[in-house]
């Protein structure tokens, strides 16, 4: 049954549709393209919602005919037939209920948002570099196997195609909920191409993983921003040094400082150093709030150094293991071709199971 409180929104939401098309119509608003875009997401987000409502009453309607017949109708076959309907027309507005209640849950909302990763090298010098690239192409691989858009954010390159860092963000459907535990150290073990010896190597990277906020999740007051611009260094081509378009902000409540240089325009990568400075201030928010609650983060980055660790890449055995909940497969190569499903499912099922037990 629909609560009573997903009605009220429900009905809330038809109003706020019909708002919407009147103001995607206007002229103003069209060429106002920022406002355009937000208005435009806002109908295309409600828009599925307020159709599964008007088929959810269509249902209900159907329903109260079927049952009318049923109860009235003399005629065995015919009250055979509404009965056999109403099975059918129940069904449907169960599932209809679920759907529409399941949009209203906070924690399934939290799920699709976006996110922002950011991968570094830790110990284990240029195979470490190299080790974050193989990630790197790993969480691309498996974005393209969702359907996901990933837009690189900054990028810093080491010696013979390694990452120093890299950061990017994730959108899609289901982002959050299955990429928030690949937060952590990840260990690797294999023998490194410059290695004559055939000697195994451990390295490590650092992986984060925070949920991008919307505008109106976390408000930034300007006057706490420092802003610098600067010349562009490094890969880009002969057009990266001819103008200070590089971004430094520093939050300074907080001492919190991200840069962005990939981008030609300075606008560019002022926006999205304030994505990045915004999912990393939420993320000490989330931080803070969790201590004061004496709850402990599942998944810490750490230090990068090889002793911590979340998950295990074993080249020589084939052999990934994720560290939290004890699960190893031997399909090392078809992970690093971005099959992380299996493991995520894992962890996903260890999450379910402890909050069943909690």
């Amino acid at each position: 049954m629909l609560k009573e409180s997903n009605l009220r929104k429900l009905s809330e939401a038809v109003t706020r549709l019909a708002e919407l098309q009147d103001k995607l119509a206007d002229a103003n608003v069209i060429a106002d393209q920022d406002t355009c875009q937000k208005l435009a997401k806002e109908f295309s987000d409600l828009s599925p919602l307020v159709e599964q409502y008007a088929l959810y009453e269509k249902v209900l309607s159907q329903i109260a005919e079927a049952r009318h017949i049923f109860d009235v109708e003399k005629d065995p076959d015919l009250r055979e037939m509404a009965e056999h309907e109403l099975v059918d027309l129940n069904n449907r507005k169960d599932e209809l209920e679920l759907a529409i209640n399941e949009f209203y849950n906070p924690q399934n909302k939290e799920n699709d948002r976006n996110v922002i990763m950011e991968i570094r090298a830790g110990t284990g010098g240029l195979e470490a570099s190299l080790f974050a690239n193989d990630l790197f192409r790993m969480y691309n691989r498996y974005a393209a196997s969702r359907k996901w858009k990933v837009e690189p954010m900054a990028f810093s390159e080491s010696e013979n195609g390694g990452v120093k860092e890299v950061i990017f963000s994730v959108s899609g459907k289901r982002v959050w909920q299955r990429l928030k535990w690949e937060s952590g150290t990840h260990r690797v073990q294999r023998v490194p191409d410059t290695e004559a010896s055939g000697r195994i190597h451990t390295s490590a990277a650092t992986v984060a993983v925070m949920s991008e906020p919307e505008e109106v999740d976390l408000f930034i007051d300007t006057r706490d921003l420092k802003i610098d611009v600067y010349r562009a260094s490094g890969p880009g081509g002969q057009g990266v040094n001819t103008a200070d378009s590089a971004i430094r902000i520093t939050h300074l409540p907080t001492n919190t400082v991200v840069t962005c240089q990939d981008e030609r325009s300075q606008l560019k990568n002022k926006i999205k150093g304030m994505r990045v400075l915004r999912a990393r201030l939420l993320d000490l928010r989330q931080q803070e709030q969790a201590q004061k609650e004496a709850a402990t983060r599942k998944a810490q980055v750490g230090s990068g150094d090889r002793s911590e660790k979340i998950r295990t890449y074993n080249f020589p055995d084939h052999r990934v293991t994720d560290h939290r909940v004890g699960f190893t497969t031997h399909q090392l190569p078809a992970v690093m071709e971005g099959d992380l499903d299996e493991i995520i499912d894992a962890l996903l099922k260890a999450e379910d199971d402890a909050r069943d037990q909690g």
